[in-house]
C-alpha cells in the first residue's frame, strides 16, 4: 500500500503504537493507556489503535493488542464477546407502517431489554418464563459451564440462561436500518450479559493477585496478565471462549425472537432474511497467525477484518452505520474500528445535551427521547464519517445503513 493511514506513536519503553487515528481526536489519557498497554514485555510487535479509540477501564476500547504466551484479562473486558449481528431482509422501506411506534414496541415485547430490581427477581431485562428453544441452546452451553463452576464456584451467583437471548442495558441496542436500495434491516448489539460480567470480573481479581506474587512495577494494576502454563490461565481461556460462544448465541436467539415476532405481529407483510447476515464480536481474544507467529489477539471494541471478512461499524443513535469487507491489512493485525467511539464521558453527555438536543439529533428516528438516554445521544459520539475516512485501508463499505427504529436498553 502506498499511502500510510496510521499514526506511529513512539516511546522510550515498548513497542509502538500504530494509530488509525487522522481526523479523529486522541484524548491524552487514551494516549497513555495505548502507551501502558505498549510497554509491557508480552506484546508482540505493536498496538494498533483503531480510529474510534477512547479511554476505557483497564484498557483503551478501540484497541487491539497481539501477546505472547500470557493474556490480560482487562484489556478483554467485561462484557466478553460483546458484538454486533445484522440481518438483511426481502422487505423494502414501502412495506412499512406509516407510524413506527408499534413496531418499536413489538420488538421491546420480544426482547427482555434494561435492568430494574437491581438484576434481581422479576428484573424486566431477564426472563421470568425462559423460552423452550433457549433451554435446548442452554443444555449445549451447560456442561461446559458447570465444569467452570466446579473450579470456580464464586461465579455461581446471579443471572445466567435467563439472560440468554435478552439484550442488557448501556449503549446494547436493536435497530430498524434501511441501505441504499431502502431494504430493510435488523440489526442488534449485545454480548454474554450477567455471567460474561462475573468471568471478566473474577479473573480479572484473579490476574492481579498471581502478579503481585511476582511483579510490582506494572503501569497499571488493570494491566495484570495471566501467564501460559499457569492453571489460571488455562481456567481463563477455557471461561473466556465460553463466555464468547454464550454472547454470539445470545444474539442469534434475540435475532430469531424479534424477527418472528415482527412476522407475526401482522404489521408487515411476509418476508425472509437474505444471504447478508453478520454475527461478530468486537470484546474478545482468540489464537491467530500473525507475521508468521501464532499469538494472542485481543480486540478490545474492535472487529476483525481479514480479507472478505464481514464485519459491522455502527454509528450512534442518529447516525450511519455501516456493514463492511475487511481488506486484511496485516499492519492492523486485520482489524478495524467497532464503532464511531465515544467523544465524551456519559456524565458529560448528561451535563451537556438537553432532551431539545436529543430530540432534533434523533429527528426521523422512532427511539426513546428521554434523560435516560442523553447519555447516548449523537453529539455524545465521534463523527462516524471521520472513523471511515481514516481507515480506508482497513475495510471496505458494502451497505450503508440508516436507522429507522431503535430500541435501547
Amino acid at each position: 500500500m502506498s499511502e500510510r493511514f496510521y499514526q506511529l506513536i513512539t516511546s522510550g519503553r515498548g513497542v509502538p503504537i500504530k494509530a488509525w487515528t487522522r481526523g479523529v481526536p486522541l484524548e491524552r489519557e487514551a494516549e497513555q493507556q495505548l502507551r501502558n498497554v505498549a510497554s509491557l514485555p508480552i506484546v508482540y510487535k505493536w498496538v494498533a489503535a483503531m480510529p474510534d479509540v477512547h479511554w476505557g477501564m483497564g484498557a483503551t476500547i478501540g484497541s487491539v493488542i497481539p501477546t505472547k504466551g500470557a493474556i490480560i484479562p482487562a484489556a478483554v473486558g467485561v462484557d466478553i464477546g460483546c458484538g454486533m449481528m445484522a440481518v438483511q431482509t426481502t422487505l423494502n422501506a414501502r412495506h412499512l407502517p406509516d407510524s413506527l411506534r408499534s413496531l418499536r414496541s413489538t420488538i421491546e415485547r420480544a426482547v427482555p431489554h434494561g435492568r430494574t430490581n437491581n438484576g434481581q427477581k422479576h428484573d424486566q431485562g431477564a426472563w421470568g418464563t425462559i423460552p423452550q428453544h433457549h433451554l435446548k441452546e442452554w443444555g449445549r452451553l451447560k456442561p461446559t459451564y458447570d465444569g467452570i463452576l466446579a473450579k470456580h464456584p464464586r461465579l455461581n451467583r446471579g443471572n445466567d440462561v435467563n439472560h440468554l437471548g435478552t439484550l442488557g442495558t448501556g449503549n446494547h441496542f436493536i435497530e430498524v436500518c434501511l441501505d441504499g436500495q431502502e431494504s430493510v434491516w435488523f440489526m442488534l448489539h449485545s454480548g454474554s450479559r450477567g455471567v460474561g460480567n462475573r468471568i471478566g470480573m473474577y479473573f480479572i481479581e484473579l490476574a492481579k493477585r498471581d502478579m503481585r506474587k511476582w511483579m510490582r512495577n506494572l503501569p497499571d494494576v488493570n494491566l495484570s496478565y495471566l501467564k501460559e502454563g499457569t492453571e489460571s490461565f488455562d481456567d481463563y481461556v477455557e471461561a473466556v471462549q465460553w463466555a464468547q460462544d454464550f454472547a454470539m448465541t445470545n444474539r442469534r436467539l434475540m435475532m430469531e425472537n424479534l424477527l418472528q415476532a415482527v412476522r407475526d405481529s401482522g404489521e408487515l407483510p411476509p418476508f425472509d432474511t437474505t444471504h447478508e447476515v453478520v454475527n461478530c464480536h468486537h470484546n474478545y481474544v482468540t489464537v491467530e497467525s500473525h507475521y508468521g507467529q501464532e499469538v494472542w489477539v485481543t480486540r478490545k471494541g474492535a472487529v476483525r477484518a481479514g480479507i472478505d471478512d464481514m464485519g459491522i461499524i455502527p454509528g450512534s443513535m442518529g447516525a450511519r452505520s455501516f456493514i463492511v469487507r475487511g481488506k486484511g491489512n496485516p499492519e492492523s493485525f486485520e482489524s478495524c474500528s467497532h464503532g464511531a467511539g465515544r467523544a465524551m464521558s456519559r456524565g458529560a453527555a448528561k451535563r451537556r445535551f438537553t432532551l431539545a438536543d436529543h430530540e432534533q439529533a434523533t429527528h426521523g428516528v422512532e427511539c426513546r427521547k428521554d434523560q435516560d438516554v442523553l447519555d447516548e445521544t449523537p453529539g455524545a459520539y465521534k463523527s462516524i464519517d471521520a472513523v471511515m475516512a481514516a481507515q480506508q485501508d482497513l475495510v471496505q463499505i458494502v451497505h450503508t445503513l440508516r436507522q429507522v427504529v431503535c430500541v435501547k436498553g
